[in-house]
């Protein structure tokens, strides 16, 4: 059967706006989205509805499940958080590993959450190479395990790394601006990348993409 895995981006980020937010933080590495940000994550929600998906998955930081859970909220669904889509774990960024909110805590503010889901474990620091290759195995990890339609949201490098994983090395061509969208469809045994990161449905898209 067909299948197709929608990959997006979170929206915009506290710090990208406001830069000394880091410097008083309690989780340095784990910043919300920042009021555009959840504009563009309703866009982006809205753009998903009608499009058949039955499964969200969504890195652990706060930025993508907020982004997320207006996904989740659209088309009645769960969200699985999964750790292969967090951030790239890159210690020019962070100088340790990352603490995000414990699973209990985002369960309490997010009722969406599914709990009883494992997901994979990471180990800081990585490489950038080994967070397209983290990305890219989890993404097909996913694809097989569950056979219908879904949506991953994680970071830029996480983006792209789920796409390369589906669709190959030669399709490194993606457009991982904030609250992108990626689309990547299965037929038969070949994936190919339909969409390589439209940012059509948001009012406001940034022109210079940020990882960091």
């Amino acid at each position: 059967m067909p299948q197709t895995v929608w990959i997006a981006r979170h929206g915009n980020r506290i710090d990208f706006v406001n830069p000394d937010w880091f410097l008083s933080a309690e989780h340095r590495y784990d910043p919300h989205l920042s009021e555009d940000g959840h504009v563009q994550a309703k866009q982006l929600a809205n753009r998903l509805k009608g499009e058949g998906i039955s499964h969200i998955f969504a890195s652990p930081f706060l930025r993508t499940v907020q982004t997320a859970n207006y996904a989740a909220e659209a088309l009645d669904l769960s969200i699985k958080l999964e750790w292969g889509l967090c951030e790239w774990l890159n210690s020019d960024w962070m100088t340790e590993m990352p603490e995000t909110e414990s699973v209990e805590d985002l369960c309490r503010r997010f009722p969406r959450i599914d709990a009883s889901y494992k997901g994979g474990i990471v180990s800081y620091p990585e490489t950038g190479e080994a967070c397209l290759k983290r990305a890219g195995d989890t993404a097909k990890r996913l694809a097989a395990e569950f056979s219908e339609d879904m949506l991953l949201v994680g970071h830029g490098s996480s983006v792209v790394g789920s796409a390369i994983g589906l669709a190959g090395p030669a399709n490194t061509k993606i457009n991982a601006a904030l609250c992108c969208l990626v689309k990547v469809v299965r037929d038969r045994s070949e994936w190919s990348i339909a969409l390589h990161g439209d940012t059509s449905h948001l009012t406001d898209s940034e022109t210079v993409v940020r990882f960091n």
